[in-house]
C-alpha cells in the first residue's frame, strides 16, 4: 500500500498518476479526498494523532505532500503536530516515509544549493521548515524510522495554476491577454522544478532500496533561466505580446497590509531578488535521469493553456 498524505495538490495528483501507472495499491488521504479509479480514500485531519494513525495503518510507503495555507500562523500551529503524528504513525505501522520538502531552510545561498548546503534560514517559515526536517533526520539517525527528504525548487507545470508563481504571474496573465508579472528582479537566474519530474522522481525514490535515509534534490534542469527569459518564451508559446510588469518588494509590503497571502510572500522575497540555483546532480547521476528542459516545460505549459 502506497499512501499519499495531502492528496489533491498538484504534486500529489501527479504522483498518484505515476503510482497507478506502476499498478501500486494506492490510498489518498486529505481532509476532503476525491477518489480516483482504483484508489482507496480516507478523510483525515493529520493534526489529530488517532486520525493520522488510521490514515497510515497498513502502508508500505507514505508520501507526506501536505500543503497548508500560506500563512505562518497556521504553519506554526499545524506543521509540528502533523510531523509528530506522521512520524508516530510510520513507527507504529513500520511504514517508510518520503517527505516532500522545499528549500526555505537554506536561506539566502550564494551559489548552488545542494543536499550538503547547511541550514541557515532567514525567515520564520524557513526556521520552521528547518526544525521539522531536522526532526525527520534525527529519527532516522536514531533508527526509529526509515525516511527520505525529497526537496524541490519552486515548481511549475501544466496543472500548477494555483500554487506556482510562474503559472500565476506569467501563464495565467498572458492567457487572459494581461501583461505578465514578475517579483523583484527578472534578470537573475531562478531554478524551477517541473511538476511531472517531481512526481516521477518521488516514485523512483520509493522503489529504490538504496535511496532511503538521506536527502535528495529532485531533478531540475541545470540551466536555470531568468524571469524575463521565461516570460519571453511563454509569450512566444502562447502567441502573446512579450513584456512584463515588475512587482517591487515595497509593493509587496504595501499590498500585504490588505492581503494576508501577499504579506506572507514579503519575507521570502530574497528568493526573487537574488540568484536561486538548485543542483540535482546527485539524483540525476544515481537514477540516470534527465529532467525536462525549461524550453520543453514552457512549451508544454503554453500548449496546456492554449487548449483550455
Amino acid at each position: 500500500m502506497h499512501t499519499i498524505l495531502g492528496a489533491g495538490g498538484v504534486i500529489a495528483n501527479n504522483l498518484a498518476k505515476e503510482l497507478l501507472k506502476g499498478q501500486e495499491t494506492l490510498r489518498l488521504v486529505s481532509r476532503k479526498p476525491h477518489a480516483l479509479p482504483g484508489t482507496e480514500i480516507i478523510a483525515a485531519d493529520l493534526t489529530d494523532g488517532q486520525q493520522a494513525m488510521k490514515a497510515v495503518k497498513g502502508s508500505k510507503v507514505v508520501y507526506l505532500c501536505v500543503g497548508l495555507p500560506y500563512d505562518f500562523s497556521i504553519w506554526r500551529k499545524q506543521w509540528p503536530k502533523i510531523m509528530d503524528n506522521v512520524i508516530d504513525a510510520c513507527k507504529e505501522s513500520k511504514a517508510k516515509l518520503i517527505f516532500f520538502d522545499n528549500v526555505y531552510m537554506y536561506g539566502k545561498v550564494d551559489g548552488w544549493m545542494t543536499e550538503e548546503t547547511p541550514y541557515n534560514p532567514v525567515s520564520r517559515k524557513g526556521d520552521l521548515r528547518a526544525r521539522i526536517a531536522t526532526q525527520v533526520m534525527s529519527e532516522v539517525r536514531k533508527g526509529n524510522i526509515t525516511a527520505t527528504i525529497a526537496r524541490s525548487a519552486d515548481f511549475y507545470g501544466p496543472d500548477a495554476a494555483k500554487t506556482s508563481i510562474p503559472n500565476l504571474l506569467v501563464f495565467e496573465n498572458l492567457s487572459k491577454d494581461k501583461k505578465a508579472q514578475w517579483i523583484a528582479n527578472a534578470n537573475v537566474r531562478h531554478s524551477l522544478t517541473y511538476t511531472v519530474d517531481a512526481a516521477k522522481s518521488l516514485y523512483l525514490l520509493a522503489k529504490n532500496d538504496q535511496s532511503w535515509n538521506q536527502v535528495w534534490h529532485l531533478p531540475t534542469d541545470h540551466h536555470p533561466i531568468t524571469g524575463s527569459e521565461l516570460i519571453s518564451a511563454a509569450a512566444n508559446g502562447l502567441g502573446k505580446k512579450d513584456g512584463y510588469t515588475l512587482i517591487r518588494p515595497w509593493m509587496l509590503k504595501l499590498s500585504g497590509l490588505f492581503n494576508r497571502t501577499v504579506s506572507e510572500l514579503y519575507e521570502m522575497v530574497y528568493q526573487q531578488q537574488f540568484e536561486y540555483l538548485f543542483d540535482s546532480t546527485k539524483f540525476e547521476r544515481a537514477f540516470n535521469y534527465t529532467p525536462v528542459s525549461y524550453q520543453q516545460g514552457i512549451a508544454e505549459i503554453a500548449a496546456h493553456y492554449k487548449n483550455k
